[in-house]
């Protein structure tokens, strides 16, 4: 089965791949490796995202920008139109225990910064509906 995920490039030209459902979640959250930045939204229903390069050649404002990535394609956006909070973690804090449902997965650690509503509504007019 060929997996369609979401691709965007960072300012930087960095790429971030983010899930479409549960099912691209599952898949991409399989090829992250321990060393890349992941990025969720603090509540459920949310594509998983991944930056494609090692964490120590990862800006901050790369992660930013890939927080809000993450943001606009959330329920959270969707349902709310505020800033949105986002999980920065690692691939090696990911992890899966036996029972739990198709792209769900727990973290170890992470930090949580917030994507604002403004920079969320400025990347939505970049791409196309």
């Amino acid at each position: 089965m060929i997996v369609k995920l979401r691709q965007h490039k960072t300012s930087t030209n960095k790429l971030i791949l983010l899930g479409r459902s549960a099912d691209t979640n599952e898949e991409l959250v399989k090829q992250i490796q321990k060393n890349e930045i992941v990025l969720h939204t603090s509540k459920p229903g949310s594509p998983f995202a991944n930056i494609k390069a090692p964490e120590n050649e990862v800006e901050k404002s790369e992660i930013y920008e890939a927080a809000v990535m993450c943001a606009k394609y959330s329920q959270d956006w969707r349902d709310n139109k505020k800033d949105v909070k986002i999980h920065v973690f690692t691939g090696a804090d990911v992890f899966k225990t036996p029972g739990m449902s198709n792209g769900t997965f727990g973290v170890k650690k992470y930090k949580e910064i917030i994507a604002k509503k403004e920079d969320i509504i400025k990347f939505e007019k970049t791409v196309q509906k």
